[in-house]
C-alpha cells in the first residue's frame, strides 16, 4: 500500500519554503500518479479494456428457447398417463420404458369379444362377503379398496379380490356392442397372477351398491376415504353368471400381460343419474380396443 509513504511525503513537504513546497508538491503528485498507474496496471480486472461479465437475460432466453412441454400431468420426472392429449393411450409406450408393453404386447386388452367357442365352462366360484371398504379417486377412475377375505375360484386356482374400479364407456365390447360403463374387479392368486372379472353396466334402474360408492366419494383426488358400513359384492354381480374368458392384459399402464379375463355376459343396470355422476368426474376413461391377435375366446353354454 502507498498510503504511509504519501503521508510522510506530505509532512516533509509542509516544512519547506512556499516556492519549494509548490514545486515539490507537483513532483510528489506526479510520482503518486505514476505509482497509481503501475498498481492498476498489475490488476487485470482494472484494465480499461477489461470486459464486464453480465448475467444472461432470463426473459430473452425464455423467448429464444421455450421449455419443452412434458406429457399431460408429468411432474418430478414421473411418467403420467391419461386418456386425452399428450398422455393419451397411443402415447403410453413413449412415457416410460416400463410402459413399452402397451405398444409391443400381442395379448393386449380390451378386445371386441366375438366368435367365442361355446363350451361347458365351469362356474366361477364367487366367495364374496360383506366387507369394509374405502373409496379412492386416483386421478384415472373411482377405485374401491376392499378388506381381505373376498375370493373366487376358477380353473383350480383361488384368487383374492384386491380392488374394483370403473370405466366409461365400457372398454370391452360384445360382438361390437358398447355398454355405458363397466366395473373391473381385480383379483390376484398366491403366485401373483391376476384375474379380472368385468361386469358390464347399462342404463336402467338404480344399482344400490353403486349408489353406496357414490355416496362415499372423496372430496380430493388421491384421498383414500374409509367408508362407514360394508359392501357385499354379490349385489354387483348379474343373476346369470355365464361369462366369456380369454387371456389378455391390464387395460392401464404398464399393460402387463398374462391376465385371465372373465367378462360377465349379462349386463347390470345402473340409473341415468348414477351414470351422470361418474361422467362428471370422468367423461371418458376407456382404452381403445386392441387387436384380437387370433386369441382363443371361450363362452359359456346357454341362451
Amino acid at each position: 500500500m502507498f498510503a504511509r509513504p504519501l503521508l510522510l511525503s506530505l509532512m516533509a513537504l509542509a516544512l519547506l519554503p512556499a516556492p519549494a513546497r509548490a514545486q515539490d508538491a507537483a513532483d510528489t503528485a506526479e510520482l503518486l500518479r505514476q505509482r497509481l498507474a503501475e498498481r492498476l496496471k498489475d490488476k487485470p480486472d482494472a484494465k480499461p479494456d477489461a470486459k464486464v461479465a453480465t448475467k444472461p437475460d432470463a426473459k430473452a432466453d425464455a423467448k429464444a428457447s421455450p421449455p419443452k412441454k412434458k406429457p399431460e400431468g408429468a411432474a418430478h420426472g414421473t411418467a403420467h398417463w391419461g386418456y386425452t392429449g399428450e398422455g393419451a393411450p397411443e402415447r403410453w409406450a413413449e412415457l416410460s420404458p416400463e410402459f413399452r408393453t402397451c405398444a409391443t404386447g400381442t395379448r393386449q386388452s380390451p378386445i371386441d369379444i366375438r366368435e367365442g367357442i361355446r363350451v361347458d365352462l365351469e362356474k366361477i366360484d364367487f366367495n364374496y362377503q360383506p366387507s369394509r371398504f374405502s373409496v379412492l379417486d386416483n386421478g384415472h377412475t373411482i377405485q374401491v379398496n376392499v378388506a381381505a377375505g373376498n375370493t373366487l375360484g376358477v380353473m383350480g386356482r383361488r384368487f383374492e379380490l384386491l380392488q374394483f374400479h370403473f370405466h366409461k364407456p365400457s372398454e370391452e365390447r360384445i360382438n361390437g356392442k358398447l355398454f355405458d360403463m363397466v366395473a373391473h374387479l381385480v383379483h390376484r392368486d398366491a403366485q401373483g397372477k391376476l384375474a379380472v372379472v368385468a361386469v358390464l353396466l347399462e342404463q336402467g334402474r338404480a344399482q344400490p351398491l353403486v349408489q353406496t360408492i357414490w355416496n362415499n366419494l372423496p372430496l380430493e383426488k388421491g384421498e383414500d376415504l374409509p367408508a362407514p358400513g360394508s359392501l357385499d359384492l354379490n349385489q354387483l354381480l348379474p343373476e346369470d353368471r355365464a361369462y366369456f374368458t380369454y387371456m389378455g392384459s391390464l387395460t392401464t399402464p404398464p399393460c402387463s400381460e398374462g391376465v385371465l379375463w372373465m367378462v360377465m355376459r349379462q349386463p347390470v343396470q345402473v340409473s341415468a343419474e348414477q351414470l351422470n355422476i361418474f361422467g362428471r368426474l370422468y367423461p371418458m376413461n376407456a382404452r381403445p380396443l386392441q387387436a384380437g391377435s387370433g386369441r382363443l375366446i371361450k363362452e359359456s353354454l346357454g341362451p
